[in-house]
């Protein structure tokens, strides 16, 4: 076990490196970076002084190393656009996109799971149909697209709910205000329905297939029609036999998930102005403040790859042979 651990672990750790080479290549690309940290009218001995305070003058593995050394200690520098350290304007902005994050994991997971198990145990008949029609529909549409029409038709014609805004949650309860955090739930809950709709529907129709194939699979077993056999009703058969052994891929599905819909709420974020990690960064990038799009690549990016560890350790006890 220990030695699956360290494995997993050296893997992050080449993983981080290529995210940090990642982002300095990033910020080279656009030329010399200099030019991001003066204004417009600078002159040529303003840049230079400029270039050899913040290092751009020094070559680039020495850059690079320098980097390295900034990223371990955190340090990322000042946000161009808000004058403010960029890490902390990337944590501040986090807590609502973890929100929206959980809000559509529950719903994609929470309906994925029962649709997949109907779907299989009713496979060949309308309500098989149903589901796999709705799963193909769910993968085919665009979130943007369902943000849209959502914003439409319940936001501006039925008017049931915000196009925009979020009411935080997760902040006060971090900064120990408690009875402020869960006085807030309720409205929280209400501006994270649509945008976590459409960042959820994709996973949800992936992953309710997943679950079918998943069912469909361990029912043919030989095991579960012993279990029939024995006269056990379908519910237990379904509950104690089948499902309990289909559920190795609903592990890996939850994690990785987790991560999938933390990296893809920019663009849902943007459409309902919705004032997390994924907003940030579409602006920062507009504005070009690299060190908060630098910030916030490897604040995500940390954060997947610990949950593709979790994922990796809870695998490997649930069934001892992936340790193999």
């Amino acid at each position: 076990m220990w030695t699956f651990i360290a494995r997993r672990l050296l893997q992050s750790v080449i993983v981080i490196f290529g995210v940090t080479l990642i982002s300095f290549v990033a910020l080279q690309i656009g030329g010399d970076p200099t030019y991001l940290f003066v204004s417009e009218r600078a002159t040529e001995e303003e840049i230079a002084m400029v270039r050899e305070a913040l290092g751009f003058d020094k070559p680039l593995h020495i850059q690079y190393l320098t980097y390295l050394g900034n990223v371990a200690q955190g340090e990322f520098g000042n946000s161009l656009s808000y004058r403010q350290p960029a890490m902390d304007i990337v944590l501040g902005a986090l807590p609502a996109t973890i929100e929206l994050t959980i809000f559509a994991l529950t719903f994609a997971i929470g309906l994925a799971i029962p649709f997949g198990v109907f779907a299989a145990l009713y496979r060949g008949t309308p309500v098989d149909g149903g589901i796999m029609t709705m799963a193909m529909f769910g993968q085919s549409i665009p979130n943007f697209w369902l943000g849209i029409m959502m914003i439409l038709f319940f936001g501006l014609y039925l008017r049931w709910f915000p196009i925009s805004g979020h009411v935080p949650f997760l902040m006060p309860l971090l900064q120990g205000e408690v009875a402020t955090a869960f006085s807030n739930l309720p409205k929280t809950l209400y501006y994270l329905i649509m945008p976590g709709i459409a960042v959820g529907f994709y996973s949800l129709s992936r992953n309710a297939r997943l679950v079918r194939s998943s069912m469909l699979e361990v029912l043919g077993q030989d095991y579960v029609r012993t279990a029939r056999s024995k006269g056990l009703t379908e519910r237990s058969v379904v509950v104690h036999h089948a499902l309990r052994n289909a559920w190795l891929p609903v592990v890996t599905m939850v994690g990785l998930e987790f991560g999938f819909l933390l990296g893809g709420v920019v663009v849902i974020e943007t459409v309902f102005s919705y004032p997390g990690i994924g907003r940030l960064v579409f602006n920062s990038i507009n504005q070009r403040d690299i060190p908060v799009v630098q910030a916030a690549v490897i604040v995500l990016s940390l954060i997947f790859i610990s949950l593709n560890l979790l994922v990796d350790l809870v695998y490997a006890k649930i069934d001892p042979r992936v340790k193999l």
